[in-house]
C-alpha cells in the first residue's frame, strides 16, 4: 500500500511539473522615435530580441516580442499585464529588454518606463517565478525599485549580487547588465551588447559548469559576469539581484 501511495504522489508531482508554463516578453529598441535621437540609435538591440527569442523557443512556445516603434511604454505594460494575468502559481514569467536606460527606468521607444511600474505589474501576478534580463545603462538601479517600502537592502557580495526582502518573497531574479553608475556596452563589431551576447551563449550551454545539461541561476550569472568583465576590460559589471533560494533554479534544460 505504501508503495502505491508513493507512486501516486510521484505521478502527481510529475504531472504538476509538466503543466507548468513559461511566458516570455522580449522587447528592445534599436531606432528611437525623434529625429534628434538619431545619434542615440543602437545597432544590435532588435537583433538581441530575435536571438533571445530563438533561445527561448527551445523552452516554450509562449513568446511575445516588441521591437523599436512597437516597444512603447504602453505596449510593454499591456503585454506584460496580459502575461501576469494568465500566469498561475506554478508558472514562470520571463522579461527581456535591450536598449537605452536611465537611472530607475528603461528608455523605451516613446520615453521612459520606470522600473517601479514593471514591478507593480509583476507583483500583481500569481506566477511562482519571475526572471528578468535587463541590458541597458544604469541597469543596477532597478535594485532600488526592488527593495521594500522602507528602502532596506541586504548586504552586497563582492561580485555585487543583492538579496532583498521583496525579491525573497516574490521569487524574482534580476540579471542586469551593469552597476547603477555604469554604462552597458553595445558591441558594434559583434552586433550585440556584451551582456546579451554572454546571456545567449550561457543559456545555450556555455554556462553549464557541471555538465548536467541544465543552466541554473548561479551558473548563468557566474559565466556572464566573467565574460562581460573580460570583454569590457572591467568597465562593465553585471549584477544578480535574487534571493539565494533561487540560485539553483533551472533556467534552461537540454536533457
Amino acid at each position: 500500500m505504501l508503495r502505491i501511495i508513493l507512486s501516486l504522489v510521484l505521478a502527481l508531482a510529475v504531472c504538476a511539473g509538466a503543466s507548468a508554463r513559461t511566458f516570455v516578453l522580449a522587447a528592445g529598441v534599436s531606432n528611437y522615435s525623434h529625429p534628434q535621437n538619431l545619434q542615440n540609435n543602437l545597432a544590435g538591440c532588435t537583433k538581441d530580441v530575435k536571438r533571445f527569442k530563438q533561445v527561448m523557443q527551445t523552452q516554450t512556445n509562449d513568446i511575445t516580442t516588441l521591437t523599436s516603434s512597437y516597444a512603447t511604454a504602453a505596449n510593454i505594460k499591456e503585454k506584460l499585464r496580459a502575461i501576469a494575468n494568465r500566469a498561475g502559481a506554478g508558472d514562470r514569467i520571463v522579461f527581456f529588454y535591450s536598449g537605452h536606460g536611465a537611472p530607475s527606468a528603461l528608455c523605451v521607444y516613446d520615453g521612459l518606463l520606470p522600473y517601479t511600474e514593471l514591478l507593480d505589474i509583476l507583483g500583481s501576478s500569481d506566477a511562482g517565478e519571475k526572471i528578468l534580463y535587463i541590458d541597458v545603462c544604469h541597469a543596477g538601479s532597478i535594485a532600488d525599485a526592488a527593495t521594500t517600502g522602507d528602502g532596506s537592502r541586504n548586504s552586497r557580495t563582492q561580485r555585487g549580487d543583492w538579496s532583498t526582502r521583496a525579491m525573497r518573497q516574490a521569487g524574482t531574479a534580476f540579471f542586469v547588465s551593469s552597476r547603477p553608475d555604469e554604462s552597458s556596452i553595445d558591441g558594434a563589431n559583434i552586433g550585440a551588447g556584451f551582456f546579451t551576447q554572454a546571456l545567449i551563449k550561457g543559456l545555450r550551454g556555455k554556462a553549464d559548469k557541471n555538465r548536467d545539461r541544465s543552466i541554473t541561476v548561479k551558473e548563468l550569472f557566474d559565466y556572464m559576469y566573467r565574460d562581460v568583465v573580460r570583454r569590457s576590460a572591467q568597465e562593465q559589471h553585471p549584477q544578480l539581484i535574487a534571493p539565494r533560494s533561487m540560485y539553483d533554479v533551472v533556467l534552461t534544460s537540454f536533457r
